[in-house]
């Protein structure tokens, strides 16, 4: 397994928007679903239970696989598991 590292961005949006670290170890060891951002970066999804809001919601990690290293660019939360698990819109 390649070395980590988490932008700002990544660790800022992780504390604003209340999601476990654990959760996103979680989402990049076994995503439910790999989707392709227009800007070329992988978005790795998984539904989880979420402990703030206490209901089902997917979380989205934002990642560029890089050849040294993998980045975490940002993380998102949502609860449109359609969207996101059944072949929505990406």
């Amino acid at each position: 397994m390649k070395p980590g590292r988490w932008t700002a961005h990544a660790e800022t949006s992780l504390r604003d928007r209340e999601i476990h670290r654990t959760e996103v170890a979680r989402t990049l060891a076994a995503p439910d679903r790999r989707l392709t951002s227009r800007s070329g970066r992988e978005i790795l999804v998984r539904r989880y239970e979420d402990d703030v809001l206490r209901q089902p919601m997917v979380l989205c990690v934002v990642v560029e696989d890089r050849p040294e290293e993998t980045v975490v660019v940002t993380v998102n939360k949502s609860s449109k598991l359609e969207k996101y698990l059944v072949g929505g819109a990406s």
